[in-house]
């Protein structure tokens, strides 16, 4: 039996990780789907606080990691494959093992949608990215593509003309979902061209880490062009690791878990933080914070149960 357990190793779950073993609750960490979180296929991080040069994004999960473990975190890999919320304790299935809880923090974040081919795979960090206000700055004055054609592009591809000199909007189809007034504004911004109906089928350069080019492919007539540029930006949503939970915790339509008076959600003792509820803000800080408030509520949980 276990105080508290923390599913997700990202920020969110690690800070969570720091302040229940702080106030001596012991808690277990499941590594879950992407251990380390979206901050671990990132490469140069400069908008933590507390880092003025910067840092690596595996390396700031490996010491936040550490610094859980010092006050005596402990943790497990593996992803959840099923959970029993109906009563406490808490039950949670990791391969064949299970575990029981008395409070339950979900951190388990969300993945990007990709396009699913190797070579973005294999450039994730090295010119491919999934988050412009992450990595915008690091192509001021280049030119730079950016994939999608929602809400999220445009804003995207809007955000990234305060640095890049040209961006390239790429959308498969030749309509948009995007909203009006966000596809209003990005046509209205000269920095941005748009390149429709058109698919990417490779990112070179794969053999030197670095993205010089970007072979995409017209979804009405299969012509192929290449196109010069120094980094893709994939914008095409993102998906909260929530489906394990459908049914026991209340979420939207997108799968986000819903909370209310901070990290709690529809189960008492069940708290929620970072990414997995959060598909606003999205930020390595925001996560921490969240993973904070939802440790001492965890904490002031479990000593309400004691009186």
């Amino acid at each position: 039996m276990h105080k508290v357990i923390i599913i997700g190793s990202g920020c969110a779950g690690l800070t969570s990780a720091i302040y229940t073993a702080r106030a001596d609750l012991q808690p277990l960490v499941l590594d879950g789907y992407e251990p380390g979180g979206q901050l671990a296929l990132t490469t140069e991080v400069e908008n933590f606080p507390g880092f003025p040069e910067g840092i690596l994004g595996p390396e700031l999960i490996e010491r936040t990691r550490k610094q859980a473990e010092r006050f005596g975190a402990q943790f497990r890999s593996g992803s959840v494959s099923s959970v029993d919320l109906s009563k406490r304790p808490f039950k949670i299935t990791v391969g064949k093992e299970t575990h029981e809880a008395e409070t339950l923090i979900v951190a388990a974040g969300a993945s990007a949608r990709m396009l699913g081919i190797e070579s973005e795979r294999l450039l994730l960090g090295f010119g491919v990215s999934t988050c412009a206000t992450c990595d915008g700055a690091f192509f001021r004055n280049r030119e730079i593509v950016v994939v999608g054609g929602g809400d999220t592009a445009m804003e995207e591809a809007t955000f990234l003309t305060k640095f890049a000199k040209k961006v390239t909007l790429l959308h498969r189809r030749s309509e948009f979902r995007a909203s009006k007034i966000m596809l209003d504004r990005a046509r209205a911004n000269e920095r941005i061209v748009f390149m429709t109906p058109y698919a990417i089928e490779e990112v070179h350069n794969v053999g030197n880490k670095v993205v010089d080019s970007v072979i995409v492919r017209n979804t009405e007539t299969s012509e192929l062009k290449t196109i010069p540029t120094e980094g893709v930006f994939v914008a095409i949503g993102h998906d909260p690791n929530t489906k394990v939970f459908k049914g026991h915790l209340a979420m939207d339509e997108n799968g986000y878990l819903l909370t209310h008076d901070g990290p709690k959600t529809n189960v008492p003792g069940v708290f929620a933080a970072g990414d997995v509820q959060d598909h606003r803000y999205r930020q390595a800080i925001t996560a921490a914070g969240s993973g904070c408030m939802a440790a001492i509520e965890a904490e002031r949980f479990l000593e309400a149960q004691k009186g």
